[in-house]
């Protein structure tokens, strides 16, 4: 079973789809928490955590590995429920295995993101434990948008992580419904995406009659609100 996380920070949409069964958690980065409008980072994160006790995950934004590790402390600190996301390399393109290393031995759970290939994956597996939660992040639309297909890194990933049982790869950069389904055959532990495609997930069973007398109505619709003549 392929579960659904939400990538938001705006607190109302929490709010709202935390009540959301099909909604097992949420993830977050700083230009999320940015764009909904936070002024003080720890302050706004804290607001999240008393609207859901949902899994929700808080990203570092140091770029060097002894202050990747001090915020790392912090934000685990925050809830149980969190999950502290660290970037698998850093600007330079530096592995952040030290950090990985140091907070799961701390029993801090992770969500490693922005990781593209089983190479990677396989480089954080033999940083961590078998026992504390750790999510591998890989961006699949982002991979596709460069023109490369994320389906095989996925295949490796999760079979290289079938040996851990407190691992959970999770599809990230969702672009479309559809990658549900890709993500479902994959038997990908978890995907995460914006509102407006759970929302798109929620309508899913239309039968292609339907999609078709929609889609007729639309245009129909558009055309006379636009008084077109020929």
């Amino acid at each position: 079973m392929t579960k659904i996380f939400c990538d938001i920070a705006d607190k109302i949409l929490v709010k709202s789809f935390n009540k959301k069964t099909i909604v097992k958690g949420f993830t977050t980065n700083p230009s999320l928490i940015r764009k909904a409008g936070a002024k003080n980072y720890k302050s706004y994160c804290l607001e999240l955590l008393k609207i859901t006790n949902k899994p929700i995950s808080f990203e570092v934004f140091a770029d060097n590995e002894k202050d990747m590790i001090s915020q790392g402390l912090k934000i685990s600190s925050w809830g149980n429920n969190v999950f502290v996301k660290v970037p698998v390399l850093n600007t330079k393109g530096k592995f952040m295995g030290k950090v990985i290393k140091k907070l799961n031995k701390k029993n801090i759970k992770l969500n490693i993101t922005a990781v593209y290939t089983s190479k990677q994956t396989r480089q954080i597996l033999k940083e961590i434990n078998k026992t504390t939660k750790v999510i591998i992040s890989i961006f699949a639309g982002r991979m596709a948008d460069a023109g490369r297909d994320p389906i095989p890194e996925f295949y490796k990933s999760i079979k290289l992580s079938k040996k851990f049982k407190n691992v959970e790869i999770l599809w990230a950069s969702t672009r479309e419904p559809y990658n549900y389904i890709q993500a479902k055959r994959l038997k990908c532990h978890i995907i995460t995406m914006p509102p407006s495609i759970i929302q798109k997930i929620e309508n899913f069973g239309k039968t292609t009659q339907m999609l078709t007398k929609d889609t007729v109505k639309a245009f129909l619709n558009d055309s006379k609100k636009s008084k077109f003549r020929i």
